[in-house]
């Protein structure tokens, strides 16, 4: 597993210089200036060019380059445009509810597609498996705004649950209450995909020698069902169970935006439109290195399901 996961952080860094020299050059590309963002309505030219001095704005690219890599291995994001207080300091904030987002998303949605879809496999052809592809179908199709916008309206609009804001952390009553709809909103495009690929493997399984052999022993069909089909068919389900995680961080950010979460993703949108660039490299750099963790992660999890995978 050791190798493995040395192996896989050697490739993870390609991305993550990509991920660093994006950041970079969509901040050079960019219309506004920072010094006259730092500086203001009022400030007067000279102001301005001292402010681009002291940043090192008027050096050349690479020298700019080099010494935004530097500041980055030293842990230096920099410091907020607009409230003059550290990149990490603000990032540091936003991440916790971001985190809590995503794991209430995934403890409800994926439990619940893996039951869809290995129920669906074993009533192959029936009503039940009809029923629940179609409603991956649905939970493919439809987009995680929409699917906000009729929870505000429907269930936050009546007054049922909250729909605004972060009422505190999610082993509260109120932060529990709070998380409830942003966290059906994001994990629903979780269904559709796991439910189906699980309805596709535990098919498989089900046809497979040892399941036969288990029946023929008198096993019991839930036995047989969760101990030997759902147990084999994991492999596939992890991968795209990753693969899947990895996208609510993107998901996060439309879901974020319509709740008015305070996450990362709402955070990077607006330094964005305020122009603040060291925040939102902050923010883009931060989203990166989360998705390179949660793939790590799979990946331990995929040899730990699979000892053929750590030999």
């Amino acid at each position: 597993m050791l190798k493995q996961l040395i192996s896989r952080l050697i490739t993870s860094l390609p991305v993550l210089i990509g991920v660093i020299l994006v950041g970079f050059i969509l901040i050079q590309i960019a219309p506004s200036d920072p010094a006259a963002v730092i500086g203001g309505a009022s400030a007067t030219p000279e102001e301005i060019a001292a402010i681009r001095e002291e940043l090192g704005l008027n050096q050349p690219v690479v020298y700019q380059l080099a010494l935004y890599v530097w500041r980055l291995f030293h842990l230096d994001l920099g410091r907020s445009m607009i409230s003059g207080q550290l990149v990490s300091d603000e990032i540091a904030a936003t991440v916790g509810p971001t985190i809590e987002l995503m794991l209430a998303s995934v403890i409800w949605a994926v439990p619940l597609a893996i039951a869809l879809g290995t129920i669906a496999a074993y009533r192959r052809g029936k009503l039940i498996d009809r029923i629940v592809m179609l409603l991956s179908v649905m939970g493919v199709s439809l987009p995680v705004f929409w699917v906000g916008m009729l929870l505000i309206q429907y269930i936050g609009g009546a007054g049922l649950l909250p729909y605004l804001g972060r009422s505190g952390p999610i082993w509260t009553w109120d932060g529990f209450l709070a998380i409830i709809l942003p966290a059906i909103t994001l994990g629903s495009v979780l269904i559709g995909p796991v439910a189906r690929i699980t309805r596709t493997a535990v098919i498989e399984t089900l046809a497979s020698d040892y399941v036969r052999t288990a029946r023929a022993k008198g096993a019991s069909e839930s036995y047989v069902l969760c101990r030997h089909a759902l147990r084999n068919a994991l492999l596939p389900i992890v991968t795209l169970v990753g693969l899947q995680v990895g996208q609510l961080l993107g998901g996060a950010v439309v879901t974020e935006q319509i709740f008015s979460w305070p996450g990362v993703g709402r955070m990077a949108v607006g330094a964005i439109f305020s122009a603040d660039f060291p925040l939102a490299q902050g923010a883009i750099l931060v989203t990166a290195l989360g998705f390179i963790v949660i793939n790590l992660l799979i990946d331990m999890l995929y040899v730990y399901l699979d000892p053929r995978g750590g030999k």
